[in-house]
């Protein structure tokens, strides 16, 4: 008995040692708030305050329930979390929310908290503040002819673009994903400290670029696939849920695509489509978005100044809009999210529409076909590369070692993608 004390002890005075020496908050927390907080072996300890609770949990991962100790405080410590940006919830008596020591991040259709598993400082120096000449990010409303609805989208007007009053940009059209919304890149991306570091370091050329919101429907259209699912059921119905989880706490798509690919949601809409691109944001993008941005910025016309990219759902709303418009781009981007990669046998004249049957026309009009995926995110993207370049179409294939579907994924997509427009 006295032995199995003394080992008790010291195993409490190591987890002790572990919470207050090496459990570093994360940076997403509220100011002053200790938890969650994370080990060098990127396991995360959450603590909630929850007296009255029966039984509480976090969602993160495969989820983890919670103990409740003496003091009403429940504590878990999850297993090892792939390092980049997760979003995560409680569950308190079945009730999902937010945690208050974190700040929260739209996603899965609502703001969630978020939790950081940080990388190796030189890995993840692109995309934090750094000494050099900043951008702005700014709030543009215009009023949608297609929709009838005002809509809100940001956009990223580079370090020099104050002071030079005559400089003409190019643009980057760059779309969040399946529950997400036009705030995703600037907040969870952190567009404009990538961005500001590549120019400082030459590596790119200085453009702006234009965040806006996939949720774009008509009146009279249903958008359902944009709708909060679950929050509240309908009388007499049963909850929903708010969409699957991916196994890093990211928000899959309906079906749970793990690639970024519509697993089910309705007809392709033209070349390059899905169930998840929608034909309303492309045409609502091109009537009303960039002759609001073109007439508002000093944008550089033309299909040559133009490039568009997208995470997931905003990967396949690309391919479905610059497909159909390669008059109007030309340059596409797709981060774990395309027209292809779902398995089977590549046909130039059924993947995507017949948009790759003439693969000298796709060349000779798409300056950079850009493929990026995580290495955790299965072999499906890869596969859309090699088979496009086997049927002749020039295209680049990018893979993020060691990262799912999530943001520092599409961080180093963007790293890798930016550089290589408008040359």
């Amino acid at each position: 008995m006295k032995s199995m004390l003394i080992l008790g002890l010291l195993g409490c005075g190591m987890c002790w040692s572990q919470t207050s020496a090496d459990c570093i908050p994360s940076a997403l927390n509220i100011p002053g708030a200790k938890y969650p907080c994370v080990y060098p072996d990127n396991r995360a300890m959450f603590r909630v305050i929850a007296p009255d609770a029966p039984k509480v949990s976090v969602r993160i991962g495969r989820g983890f329930d919670m103990a409740k100790g003496p003091d009403g405080v429940w504590t878990v410590t999850t297993t090892p979390l792939v390092v980049g940006f997760h979003y995560y919830s409680l569950q308190i008596d079945g009730a999902t929310v937010a945690d208050p020591s974190t700040m929260t991040f739209f996603g899965s259709g609502w703001p969630n908290s978020g939790i950081e598993i940080p990388e190796p400082d030189a890995d993840a120096s692109y995309y934090h503040a750094k000494d050099v000449p900043h951008g702005h990010v700014s709030e543009q409303w215009y009023f949608s002819k297609i929709t009838e609805k005002w809509r809100r989208c940001f956009v990223y007007t580079p370090p020099n673009y104050g002071t030079s009053a005559k400089a003409k940009y190019p643009v980057l059209y760059l779309l969040h994903g399946w529950g997400e919304d036009e705030t995703g890149w600037h907040t969870q991306g952190h567009v404009d400290y990538i961005m500001d570091n590549l120019i400082a370091a030459g590596e790119v050329k200085a453009m702006l670029i234009v965040m806006d919101n996939l949720n774009a429907v008509k009146p009279g259209e249903s958008g359902a696939i944009f709708a909060a699912r679950g929050l509240v059921p309908a009388p007499g119905a049963a909850p929903a849920g708010r969409g699957g989880t991916g196994a890093q706490g990211q928000a899959l798509l309906p079906g749970g695509a793990p690639n970024g690919q519509p697993s089910r949601g309705g007809a392709p809409t033209g070349r390059g489509g899905g169930g998840l691109a929608r034909p309303t944001f492309t045409e609502m993008m091109l009537t009303d978005l960039i002759p609001t941005i073109e007439r508002t910025y000093r944008a550089l016309p033309g299909r040559e100044n133009r490039a568009m990219a997208g995470l997931s759902m905003g990967g396949a709303q690309t391919f479905t809009t610059a497909l159909n418009n390669l008059d109007k781009f030309a340059y596409l981007g797709g981060f774990s999210g395309s027209c292809g990669g779902r398995g089977g046998n590549f046909d130039a004249k059924a993947t995507c529409g017949d948009a790759f049957s003439d693969p000298a026309a796709v060349n000779k009009k798409v300056k950079v076909l850009f493929l990026g995926i995580g290495s955790a995110e299965g072999q499906g993207t890869k596969d859309f590369s090699d088979a496009l370049t086997k049927a002749g179409i020039h295209n680049v294939y990018f893979e993020s070692p060691g990262t799912a579907h999530e943001w520092l994924t599409w961080r180093r997509c963007l790293k890798d993608f930016a550089p290589r427009l408008f040359r």
